[in-house]
């Protein structure tokens, strides 16, 4: 497996809020990407946080889990989700500056032939496979809610003014509820985790375009942050890449 993460802070913000973490685990990887909110101090603070303690979990589970298991690695990512959210909510509670924070969060644990994706809030999940793009994930936000009902279309909830609105994330409340799948993964595929900040300013055609080029992970995402610095990035723009060799 191949792997790769750029962050940027957008062409309008003045601070970056998003967190990443990418890591090779004995054959297998974890890729994860949040996307804090509540103020410049306290949205980097929960998303490096819940970075953090994440990945630390995941890490040490790794380390004793029986690797045909499926179970056993929801179980792990969801327990990684609880964590990460008690360890944001505390830190809000105890310090006045804090209180309101969260953060968004998706991650993807990589093993041989699949792959287990957690996302809680809007940052989202790819697929990349047979030449397609596929949206792994399924945003917990206003206008996902808008389009379920049929009220809005995929395209129009792009431009919607609410977008950024969040119907879930980590950190606010004492108690988050994340959504898990499991993923196949075969030679020559590729996952995408990303924030909105990029999802917002790329087209998932443009998304496909790029990492297909053949260029490498690293020249890739470099060319979507462009493609999002020259499409305005009014936010924060963070994606990770894994590729299967």
């Amino acid at each position: 497996m191949k792997l790769f993460g750029v962050t940027d802070v957008g062409r309008h913000r003045k601070d970056n809020q998003d967190s990443f973490v990418f890591r090779e685990l004995d054959g297998a990887a974890l890729l994860l990407v949040c996307d804090g909110m509540g103020g410049a101090q306290a949205g980097s603070v929960a998303s490096s946080v819940a970075v953090e303690t994440f990945s630390a979990f995941v890490e040490e589970r790794f380390a004793q889990g029986p690797r045909d298991d499926p179970e056993w690695w929801e179980d792990t990512l969801a327990e990684a989700c609880a964590q990460a959210n008690q360890k944001v909510f505390e830190l809000a509670q105890a310090n006045p500056e804090y209180r309101g924070m969260g953060t968004t969060l998706v991650a993807a644990l990589a093993l041989p032939g699949e792959s287990y994706v957690v996302n809680v809030g809007d940052s989202r999940c790819y697929l990349l496979e047979n030449g397609m793009i596929r949206q792994v994930t399924v945003d917990h936000s206003l206008v996902q809610l808008l389009v379920d009902r049929g009220e809005i279309t995929p395209d129009q909830a792009r431009v919607h003014p609410q977008k950024n609105l969040i119907t879930r994330a980590l950190g606010p409340d004492i108690d988050a509820e994340c959504d898990g799948y499991i993923c196949p993964l075969a030679a020559g595929e590729f996952l995408l985790l990303c924030s909105d900040g990029l999802v917002n300013t790329v087209t998932d055609q443009e998304m496909l375009s790029e990492i297909l080029r053949g260029q490498g992970l690293e020249q890739s995402l470099k060319r979507l942050l462009q493609i999002a610095r020259e499409h305005g990035a009014p936010d924060n723009v963070t994606a990770v890449l894994l590729e299967v060799v």
